[in-house]
């Protein structure tokens, strides 16, 4: 199929400020990379960093005026708040332990929200976030990006369309090797907030990327965990949060579950795998080849389904931007839950209603099923890898 992604409704363009995502910073950029992809969003405001002179060399290079540059992210949400020009969000990417604080600050001033995940290092504090946003009224979004592919929509209409049958089993893995060496020891920032319990919460691996698997599987296939039993391992010496995590889960229904995640596997960039069967069939993706599926049936032979060539369900197919052979990755999965948020987020400005599509994007209830599950892999681990009940 030669057709892209169709014509995009042209949308008020709306006005955004970021905490974090300062020079030298990574997902930061990536978040303003993908937004700048659709154009209905620009960037006008930001404290990018603990540094001030970080902050204004940052906002130097968006083009942004001083002063709309801020020395901390509470001089920059009351005054944006009392502006009559002021943001309608705000991109929270800084170290796990200040995303509550902040987006508690953010919706009491009735500024909509997406935050990288977890959401917060507590479901307490994440609850608290749920529970304004409703009474506020706002929107928040939740950056498990990887939902944003459109091979992924496709899978996910494949399962609730009994294209598998029923759910038997579920395999999910996410293999890194940066953490192999003891990489906070060298400067690197990211591996130092990631490694200290402080600024990253109660877990290190499973929070930053087991989470993603947690995510992945529920979005899916709408299973929803009833008990699990996790063993969070730590091998860097010297170390007081896990590096790898081996988790087995039950779900509701009976299907069962078995999630890894690592960053101490040497010889694995970035490993996310999802492996789904049912009785009729089954479906693997990959992310380090995101726009193809591998498709089992029992019996007819197994296929590959490809984003852009192969026909795919409406929702998954309105969100393929350019032709089969051309890859699309992650800045692209990453624009698409913007443009998703965005559209949604214009519409209600304009007091127009929200369909189910306008609200596919990953939002505070997800943020707080994966705080959940990680306090909960915490809790079976410290206990010798016993099972918990999930609720």
């Amino acid at each position: 199929m030669i057709e892209g992604q169709e014509t995009l409704t042209k949308v008020a363009r709306l006005k955004y400020g970021m905490v974090g995502g300062g020079k030298g910073a990574f997902i930061g950029d990536v978040h303003r990379k993908a937004i700048a992809m659709d154009g209905k969003a620009e960037l006008v405001a930001g404290c990018f960093s603990q540094s001030y002179q970080n902050t204004l060399e940052t906002g130097e290079f968006w083009g942004l005026n001083k002063d709309r540059l801020y020395k901390n992210y509470i001089d920059m949400i009351k005054a944006e708040a009392k502006r009559p020009e002021k943001i309608d969000f705000i991109i929270i990417v800084t170290p796990n332990i200040s995303h509550y604080p902040i987006a508690k600050l953010a919706l009491e001033n009735g500024i909509h929200v997406v935050c990288d995940k977890p959401l917060a290092t507590s479901s307490r504090d994440a609850q608290e976030l749920a529970k304004l946003a409703a009474k506020k009224d706002v929107l928040f979004c939740v950056t498990y990006a990887y939902s944003g592919f459109p091979i992924i929509k496709h899978m996910r209409e494949m399962i609730a369309h009994g294209e598998l049958g029923t759910i038997r089993f579920v395999a999910g893995e996410y293999p890194q090797d940066w953490l192999a060496t003891l990489l906070e020891k060298t400067g690197q920032k990211q591996a130092a907030w990631r490694t200290d319990p402080k600024r990253a919460g109660i877990s290190n691996c499973v929070g930053d990327i087991g989470s993603h698997i947690e995510h992945m599987v529920a979005y899916l296939t709408g299973l929803e965990i009833e008990s699990l039993c996790a063993r969070l391992d730590t091998f860097g010496e010297g170390r007081v949060l896990d590096d790898n995590a081996s988790i087995m889960l039950n779900y509701k229904g009976g299907a069962k579950g078995l999630y890894w995640s690592s960053q101490i596997a040497v010889g694995h960039d970035n490993g996310f795998r999802v492996r789904i069967y049912g009785t009729k069939a089954s479906l693997e993706w990959v992310e380090e080849d995101p726009n193809y599926c591998k498709v089992a049936f029992i019996d007819k032979p197994t296929v590959r389904l490809s984003r852009g060539r192969d026909k795919m369900y409406p929702r998954a197919q309105a969100l393929s931007r350019i032709p089969s052979g051309h890859p699309e990755g992650y800045f692209e999965c990453f624009a698409n839950i913007y443009s998703t948020f965005l559209t949604a987020l214009n519409k209600k400005m304009a007091g127009e209603p929200l369909t189910k599509d306008d609200l596919d994007f990953p939002t505070v209830q997800e943020g707080i099923r994966g705080v959940k599950f990680i306090e909960k892999c915490v809790e079976s681990s410290k206990k010798g890898a016993l099972w918990v009940n999930f609720d």
